[in-house]
């Protein structure tokens, strides 16, 4: 149904607080120009009309003075666009070009209603779920392979006559130095290592 014929006050403050935009005509059945004006204004709500967000509504004002006096309505017809509950315009007369250019800005406003955001928004103080879920992952493996490695080095130090020398060679010792060769055809080591000549404990010196 694209007019809706008010019934109650409380009906019509439900449809003001239900519907983005509302369009309201205030009229008699005796009023000439009220029966003049009528199929104009339903072709145009016949036209426009969408739920919830552009809403026709026809008030009887013998039947609802007491809506027809809350918003000061001194004759008919009188045509009230409303947008979230309150007037923005009003069209005296059975005026069809001001009612065809208030229809019109009424079908715009109705049209820019609408969500904000298009994506799930965020409450103040969350993070992205995903980067933590992969941050953390990426922590879980660094402290994996750390203890791993200081694992595989000191088994390999422990069960070796030259510790110093198996931890020094050993593929898992990241501190480990390269060799080069000499001018006289040997190869030493390009750094020194603090502490170089003495042995690492190990549980059997214990």
């Amino acid at each position: 149904m694209s007019i809706i014929h008010i019934g109650s006050s409380s009906q019509f403050s439900r449809i003001l607080s239900s519907s983005k935009v509302v369009v309201a005509d205030f009229y008699a059945d005796w009023c000439g120009p009220c029966r003049a004006i009528a199929p104009f204004y339903e072709s145009l709500a016949t036209k426009h009309s969408k739920a919830n967000r552009l809403t026709f509504t026809k008030i009887d004002v013998e039947n609802h003075q007491d809506i027809a006096q809350r918003y000061s309505v001194r004759s008919m017809p009188t045509f009230m666009i409303f947008s979230c509950g309150s007037v923005i315009k009003t069209i005296s007369g059975a005026d069809k070009s001001g009612l065809r250019s208030a229809i019109e800005s009424a079908v715009q406003l109705a049209g820019t209603f609408g969500p904000v955001y298009s994506s799930e928004g965020r409450t103040l103080g969350s993070t992205d779920n995903k980067k933590t879920q992969i941050t953390k992952s990426l922590d879980l493996r660094s402290i994996f392979n750390t203890i791993l490695e200081f694992l595989a080095l000191y088994f390999t130090t422990l069960f070796s006559l030259d510790a110093y020398g198996a931890g020094e060679r050993s593929p898992f010792n990241i501190n480990k130095t390269h060799e080069g060769p000499t001018s006289s055809g040997e190869r030493k080591n390009t750094r020194m290592v603090n502490g170089a000549g003495r042995k690492l404990g190990t549980m059997a010196d214990l």
